[in-house]
């Protein structure tokens, strides 16, 4: 599936994310610096209505947020493996534990732990068309 959008239509494109999500728990987000993936990823969160400061956790790693759904409470895991310098290295924060969690998972710069993305993950592929025009496309792994 693909959507082309520009950045004021980015609620409704990650509204829109979630609808065809169905039960996808891990969303490994593929783009270039700057492509608007840590952007896209806000979206999705506002649109669950995370409470939380969104935010890249670039030097964290690893952002837990919270949100409401059928009166429970939800986590989401933001994971951004940017700054890593090996998949142990991302072993090592525990990464292992979010993805194989009962929890949503939205991960930046995936490829740095692909042999370890469960059966399922969603990749989200985000290009830059124009300074205002993005192009997402989803595929299954």
């Amino acid at each position: 599936m693909e959507w082309i959008y520009k950045l004021d239509q980015v609620k409704e494109t990650a509204s829109q994310l979630w609808k065809v999500a169905g039960n996808t728990r891990v969303f490994a987000f593929h783009g270039e610096m700057g492509a608007g993936k840590t952007t896209f990823i806000h979206a999705l969160c506002d649109i669950k209505k995370v409470k939380d400061v969104v935010s890249s956790p670039t030097f964290s790693i690893i952002n837990e947020y919270k949100y409401t759904e059928n009166d429970s409470i939800k986590k989401i895991f933001h994971i951004d493996l940017y700054r890593l310098k090996d998949e142990n290295e991302a072993m090592q924060a525990g990464i292992e534990d979010c993805l194989y969690s009962d929890h949503i998972c939205l991960i930046e710069w995936p490829e740095k732990i692909s042999a370890h993305l469960p059966a399922g993950t969603a990749h989200v592929f985000i290009g830059v068309i124009e300074e205002e025009t993005r192009r997402l496309r989803i595929e299954d792994n």
